[in-house]
């Protein structure tokens, strides 16, 4: 067998992950800039760009050429008025490498999966001309800094090759990792996160609750056989290399091994939902771009 053959589903390659663009090539945009300039996401700040955002008394210096002259003949004192201004959006990719995502028993690990779905992230963000940051949950502090263009998408398709091909010696709490993160978003950010449903519950609800001021999704990554495991006794090999029997024909075994794996992922979009951000399950055997469309959703409308 090749060696392309033999790590195909198991470790992601650049080449996969750079075909990936096709999947999101003639999707409409999310948004587009007012002379139809693609990727210049609206601020939270107020300036003088081109959309309007509100009005406030004049002050000394204010261009007369923004007079909000309704609002001053109402009032009986001069108000001007404040546009939002246009700047180029971040998108930002927050990569959990625990270990229960190096797995998979259909078409492909998890890991693969996660590294796939990013890549389309990637090339989400260069469609909408954002600039392109990623973080990885390694004790190396891996991170790829924020770039525009496509140099900025092969640097993160790179790193998601690398990150998702073997499991890294320590892992990094994802908790750690969205700390880390929300010192890069500012207002109007756009960020992905890739998870295990377990990492999601270890994660402090109040970190969720300031993650949900941006234009946040979740992924958690899953297998078919955690929510449908067959009615037969299940061999696997342990750490240690001593084999391990489980009787999932057994209904109490079978109840503990659903608790284990399917419990998480309920709870974790349960509580995701609650938080006000959009999240989703991604099977390791689904299309990979089954989840784009929720992109351009309002926030809680992922299922």
């Amino acid at each position: 067998m090749s060696g392309t053959l033999a790590t195909e589903g198991v470790r992601p390659s650049l080449a996969e992950l750079i075909e990936l663009r096709a999947l999101v090539q003639g999707r409409r945009p999310a948004r587009q800039g007012r002379y139809g300039v693609q990727g210049h996401a609206l601020s939270n700040l107020r300036g003088r760009g081109m959309e309007y955002a509100e009005s406030r008394e004049y002050a000394m210096g204010d261009d007369a050429r923004h007079m909000d002259w309704r609002l001053t003949a109402r009032s009986g004192k001069a108000h001007t008025k404040l546009f939002q201004a246009e700047r180029e959006r971040l998108t930002l990719i927050v990569a959990d490498t625990a270990p229960a995502l190096y797995f998979g028993t259909r078409v492909r690990f998890k890991s693969v999966q996660a590294a796939r779905a990013g890549a389309l992230m990637a090339w989400l963000a260069l469609r909408d001309g954002d600039r392109l940051a990623a973080l990885c949950g390694s004790e190396s502090g891996m991170s790829v800094a924020p770039v525009a263009g496509v140099r900025g998408v092969m640097h993160v398709l790179d790193a998601l090759t690398r990150w998702y091909s073997v499991p890294p010696p320590a892992s990094v709490p994802l908790t750690k990792l969205l700390e880390q993160a929300q010192r890069l978003l500012r207002p109007g950010a756009r960020v992905l996160v890739l998870a295990d449903p377990q990492s999601v519950l270890d994660v402090s609800p109040l970190r969720w609750a300031a993650l949900a001021k941006f234009d946040s999704g979740i992924l958690l990554l899953t297998d078919p056989l955690e929510s449908k495991p067959p009615k037969a006794q299940l061999s696997f090999v342990g750490e240690a290399n001593e084999r391990v029997t489980l009787a999932l024909d057994a209904a109490a075994v079978r109840q503990r091994w659903l608790q284990a794996f399917e419990a998480p992922v309920a709870s974790a979009l349960a509580l995701l939902q609650a938080k006000g951000i959009r999240a989703a399950e991604l099977s390791s055997h689904a299309q990979s771009d089954t989840w784009l469309g929720l992109m351009d959703r309002p926030k809680g409308a992922w299922r």
